[in-house]
């Protein structure tokens, strides 16, 4: 049995405005944990307090996201701008 091999290149990799998306996804996060709060003795009851403390460890590691994505922004801002690149003053970089 052989080994399959691709016969054309992988494309380039899409790049969108991902700090406002982990942004906005770490506060639906957190606003679904402050709305399921409310009715936290109905999920004890029934045994579904994990819905709460996903929510919860969702918007934390969004924070985490949100570092991270906003040090990479920086770091690719700061290599466009060291090769001399027009782009560097974009928001989104060429690949």
């Amino acid at each position: 049995m052989t080994k399959w091999t691709p016969t054309h290149e992988a494309p380039e990799p899409l790049e969108g405005p991902v700090v406002p998306t982990v942004v906005g996804g770490t506060i639906l996060w957190f606003v679904l944990f402050l709305v399921q709060l409310p009715f936290y003795g109905w999920f004890d009851d029934h045994g579904h307090t994990w819905w709460v403390w996903t929510c919860l460890a969702g918007a934390g590691l969004g924070l985490i996201g949100i570092w991270y994505v906003r040090g990479r922004d920086a770091a690719i801002k700061r290599d466009a701008a060291a090769q001399g690149s027009p782009d560097a003053r974009t928001d989104r970089p060429t690949a």
